[in-house]
């Protein structure tokens, strides 16, 4: 099979980009052949400040990217496009290029954009469902959920409300995919078609293995920015001083999460920035236990599956996505979002139960095993493709 995937890289790498690369790899370790469109919002920042202008304001169609991707399918003759993300250079017009040539569409759904402007259900703090089933996106400009602007949420929702007129969404995307069943019942409930939405978890690839170890540090891998619980993190911490704890991620609070750790006098949390993947995961390897305290519903965060491949048990925010994979006191812990006293008597729970938690780090593992290798992942894929391209021949045919 000739897979054409398109994504549109973020500013900062991040999981999105993770994934779409692993993907690659996984189809063509299985003979398949797999054709890149890509583009990159870091070269924004390049861009004059009339070209910038020009780029928010018209994100609901690219010309240029609608015409070069015609071609490059006219060349590559693709069986099917796997589309990851369009935003924000790329643009939905690449839905209208691949239909207009005949090749199926599957779209990931990695966030949720196509339902709120800032794609995470999440402002000022808290779980925000104001756009869900309204379509005007309102509210969000109102409060500026993307980039705490009210004028580029605007543009968002411009390009949002555009398509949804002109039924690019429901019409022209063959197939869904979602990372959760928690994600489908969202859009579900949006509106979207359940019969197009199909569900298939992130994955590791490739398998990095286990690796015994002291144990000594809680980890914390991920964004340095609100929504991600680190916050909350450092305020149960404050009641933990004994307790090593080794943060890997850079982003908006790096500032702020320094000052707070000098502040609070919290020797033992080590800050570490930005890390290799291959860094991260011998950190995971070697930790007690990986912290995963987000605040919104995430879509499926792939550091949990990171660490079930490495036996490492997960303590995790009891919301959206984590809530369905983290299984309390079986492949981890849950913890009640936002509260950092719960939070902090559930790592107390790790403390006093080293036992329990190697048996729960050994259940981690097998889940692992059962659900989240690249093998059992393309299976569900490659399903998905054909059954995506069978359903559209018939359609055509």
């Amino acid at each position: 099979m000739k897979i054409l995937q398109i994504h549109n890289h973020y500013k900062c790498h991040g999981g999105e980009d993770e994934v779409f690369t692993a993907e690659r790899a996984m189809l063509k370790q299985y003979g398949h052949k797999v054709i890149s469109y890509e583009c990159i919002n870091a070269k924004i920042d390049k861009y004059s400040f009339f070209k910038k202008i020009n780029i928010y304001f018209n994100m609901h169609w690219s010309e240029d990217n609608y015409l070069k991707i015609k071609k490059f399918i006219r060349k590559e003759k693709p069986d099917i496009a796997h589309i990851h993300n369009t935003f924000l250079l790329i643009t939905p017009s690449v839905y209208y290029a691949c239909k207009e040539l005949n090749v199926p569409i599957v779209q990931t759904l990695h966030n949720y954009r196509f339902l709120c402007p800032g794609a995470n259900f999440y402002r000022s703090g808290h779980i925000c469902e104001e756009c869900l089933k309204r379509k005007n996106f309102r509210k969000g400009i109102l409060n500026g959920c993307w980039r705490n602007s009210k004028l580029l949420t605007a543009a968002v929702a411009r390009m949002l409300r555009f398509h949804y007129k002109k039924g690019t969404f429901k019409n022209l995307i063959d197939c869904y995919i979602t990372l959760s069943k928690f994600s489908r019942n969202k859009f579900i409930e949006a509106g979207f078609d359940a019969e197009k939405i199909a569900v298939k978890p992130n994955f590791v690839y490739p398998d990095s293995g286990t690796e015994e170890g002291s144990k000594q540090y809680m980890l914390f891998v991920g964004r340095l920015s609100p929504e991600k619980g680190i916050q909350t993190l450092l305020r149960a911490w404050q009641d933990l001083k004994r307790i090593p704890l080794k943060i890997v991620g850079s982003g908006p609070l790096k500032d702020k999460i320094e000052t707070l750790i000098r502040k609070s006098n919290l020797r033992n949390v080590e800050l570490l920035g930005y890390q290799s993947h291959n860094e991260t995961m011998s950190l995971i390897k070697k930790a007690r236990c990986l912290i995963f305290p987000s605040e919104w519903y995430e879509c499926f965060p792939v550091t949990i599956i990171e660490a079930f491949a490495c036996g490492i048990p997960v303590v995790a925010s009891h919301l959206g996505a984590m809530k369905e994979i983290v299984h309390h006191e079986k492949t981890g812990l849950h913890f009640i979002p936002g509260d950092s006293k719960d939070l902090r008597s559930k790592i107390k729970w790790v403390l006093k139960n080293p036992k329990k938690m190697e048996e729960i780090g050994k259940q981690a593992k097998k889940e692992y095993e059962q659900k989240y290798t690249a093998e059992k992942n393309y299976g569900i894929l490659i399903n998905i493709y054909k059954k995506t391209i069978k359903n559209s021949k018939k359609l055509t045919g």
